[in-house]
């Protein structure tokens, strides 16, 4: 061994490429589970149709496409085999049946399209630059925002919901909330259906909110729901917030845009004011989590200088934004943490 080969790890195993062309095939677990998803095989075995000649004639499709797909998915645990006959594993028969309250199969239309796709095949360009230069997703007239508000509401609802019960409100006074990048408004309504006073400013890119508007009225709070459009950087965001929501937002920009943006959001609260930011927030190692960890690799390849901040980076740019008291909580099972802070006195 020469003085400059690293060491290697005696793990007792042989050395196996298995791994390495398990990662280069990944791309096809993707669009497997796309294909399941768009032909609503997995809600067709959780009604009954267990073989894949009952699965084609149920859903109008292929019996070999039935048979090839249902093996496949059983080979990467979405699925279970007996003889010919196919079972839905627990987190798809929870996840993956439409009939299903917990029903999340919409998030393939945005995370497997064809813009997110592309992003992920420049990660070469991204590594050796330090990030993309491609600025396309962050225009307002991109349909990728509004994609990703209806694609992603089923997933975003649980976590939602936990990071509402980190909001400090008087549940029998008038509230008024800012939902950031509001997009699906899933996080606002979340907020309003705990607090019945509060009341909702969604802001987004204007196409982005038809949808927030949309899903207002689905959530009963219209009544309660007004718009907030523009670049959330430059529009006048108003003052007087009880509590800002800023969910899955900082990640897109680097530490010193985030202390400019928190300071903003200080001016627009209230003295002690509340701020409630959900993200995906790695350990100290960053590689821990894993799905947490591996969100910064997602920001290498869609941002020029965002990533997957750690809780000491929170803590650092809210307190160089005039904010204390911060408290973290993981949102499990989900992989998203909600980091709360108030405006310093």
């Amino acid at each position: 061994m020469s003085a400059t080969t690293p060491p290697v790890e005696n793990t007792g195993q042989a050395p196996s490429p298995a791994a390495i062309i398990d990662a280069a095939f990944a791309f096809q677990r993707t669009f497997a589970l796309k294909a399941a998803v768009e032909c609503d095989i997995f809600t067709a075995i959780g009604e009954g149709h267990r073989t894949a000649a009952d699965i084609a004639k149920a859903r109008g499709i292929a019996e070999r496409g039935a048979r090839i797909v249902c093996d496949y998915l059983t080979t990467i645990g979405f699925l279970a085999k007996d003889g010919s006959s196919y079972a839905l594993a627990p987190d798809a028969a929870t996840f993956l049946d439409r009939r299903s309250p917990a029903y999340m199969g919409s998030v393939l239309a945005f995370l497997a399209s064809p813009q997110s796709v592309q992003y992920a095949q420049g990660a070469t360009d991204a590594v050796r630059a330090g990030g993309t230069s491609d600025l396309a997703s962050m225009a307002p007239e991109n349909d990728f925002w509004s994609l990703f508000a209806r694609a992603m509401s089923s997933f975003v609802a649980l976590p939602a919901m936990l990071a509402a019960q980190l909001a400090d409100l008087d549940a029998n006074a008038e509230a008024k909330i800012l939902d950031i990048a509001a997009g699906h408004g899933e996080f606002g309504f979340a907020v309003g259906r705990r607090y019945p006073k509060a009341r909702i400013v969604a802001a987004d890119w204007a196409p982005v909110l038809e949808v927030a508007r949309d899903r207002a009225k689905e959530a009963g709070v219209s009544d309660r729901f007004s718009e907030l459009p523009g670049d959330a950087f430059k529009t006048d965001l108003g003052t007087g917030y009880d509590l800002v929501l800023v969910p899955n937002f900082l990640h897109h920009f680097d530490e010193a845009c985030n202390v400019k943006f928190l300071q903003k959001i200080a001016s627009a609260l209230k003295p002690q004011g509340q701020v409630i930011i959900v993200e995906f927030v790695p350990n100290a190692d960053r590689v821990t989590p894993p799905m947490a960890a591996r969100f910064a690799f997602t920001m290498l390849t869609n941002t020029q200088a965002g990533d997957a901040y750690t809780r000491t980076e929170f803590d650092r740019m809210l307190a160089a934004a005039g904010f204390d008291n911060v408290e973290a909580r993981p949102l499990l099972p989900t992989p998203m943490t909600a980091i709360s802070a108030k405006k310093k006195a």
